[in-house]
């Protein structure tokens, strides 16, 4: 077994401890984890944490490769790299097949509180100083892309990402971005780089000016029933990102005839009345991370298009504060751990 340092559960709260990893199988690649990008399911997970097994998150990650499995081609000690939500999958479903391992039929392995495909183990997240991964689930990390700042493009990035694409956002789409947090605003990247013409929909205007920096072209008030009216039917694309339970009816509102609403941001129970649909054709979507060809086309737009998250980093040791702030919606957009102060 190696021996690192992370952060895992004791009750709600992250204690600093030694973790183990397994020894390399002959697929693997050991990763010294630089910068860890917090997230709402991180939130969730500690919340939700009953005491019983091992909790430690994180999931959206940038290092460094320091060991690699006999037969790994792929990757050299000293490439960097990013990994994020998934670590495997069957790799023999018609999902996997046609590189939708996120889909996977018998369920992908998540990177952490996962089920290990081979052993049975829990997985342990990024919150930590080494993770070991099949090399095929992790990615090249292009030189253009700023390694703190690109971390979160591996869950918060693909998770927006993939529905965009798979729904043809380009030049000529209207797209809404519903929730300027840390999805919405690289939906917000993303959607302009493709070419298509954004809006932000926002409890108030209070981030008009951020919107409009980061890409969007005005932003449409939520609360504002002049605001809302006058945007109604105009959308072909909006993405929800807002985490939290909330009506889609004002927002599938805004959705133009036979357009679509990818709700990707709370993935809960929801409840949708029939009539908000028939009017203008209108359909309901949603998404989850995304597959590896999506992933590695992903990162390759960003590095083209100079594409990362706007974070706030902070040393691993302020965990605590990173989830208390994110909790109350206090960071412009993402905060990401660096984890060097785990040794």
């Amino acid at each position: 077994m190696r021996t690192t340092t992370g952060w895992q559960a004791d009750g709600h709260a992250l204690h600093r401890v030694p973790l183990y990893r397994r020894d390399l199988r002959k697929d693997d690649v050991a990763v010294r984890v630089d910068f860890c990008g917090v997230c709402h399911t991180d939130l969730h997970s500690l919340r939700a944490h009953d005491g019983e097994g091992v909790l430690v998150p994180g999931h959206e990650f940038t290092g460094v490769v320091v060991d690699v499995g006999p037969e790994v081609t792929k990757f050299r000690v000293g490439d960097p790299v990013a990994v994020g939500n998934i670590v495997d999958s069957c790799g023999v479903c018609t999902m996997c097949a046609i590189g939708q391992e996120n889909f996977c039929r018998e369920f992908p392995t998540l990177t952490y509180g996962g089920t290990d495909r081979h052993d049975g183990t829990t997985t342990l997240g990024g919150f930590s100083r080494e993770y070991v991964v099949r090399n095929r689930f992790a990615h090249p990390l292009p030189s253009e892309l700023e390694p703190a700042a690109a971390a979160p493009l591996l869950c918060a990035g693909i998770t927006v990402w993939e529905p965009m694409r798979a729904l043809g956002v380009g030049p000529g789409t209207r797209v809404a971005v519903a929730g300027l947090g840390g999805l919405g605003h690289l939906a917000v990247k993303f959607a302009a780089a493709l070419g298509a013409e954004v809006s932000v929909v926002s409890r108030s205007a209070e981030r008009a000016s951020d919107a409009i920096r980061l890409g969007a072209r005005d932003v449409v008030v939520s609360t504002d029933p002049d605001s809302t009216e006058a945007a109604r039917d105009r959308f072909d694309v909006l993405i929800d990102t807002i985490p939290v339970p909330h009506d889609l009816g004002p927002y599938l509102r805004l959705v133009a005839v036979d357009g679509t609403l990818s709700q990707v941001g709370h993935l809960g129970t929801l409840t949708v009345e029939a009539m908000d649909l028939l009017v203008g054709r209108k359909k309901l979507s949603s998404g989850g991370s995304g597959g590896l060809p999506a992933t590695a086309a992903m990162l390759e737009f960003c590095a083209t298009h100079g594409i990362t998250a706007d974070v706030e980093v902070l040393p691993s040791a302020r965990v605590a504060e990173a989830l208390d702030r994110l909790d109350r919606g206090d960071v412009r957009y993402r905060f990401v751990l660096d984890l060097s102060d785990l040794g």
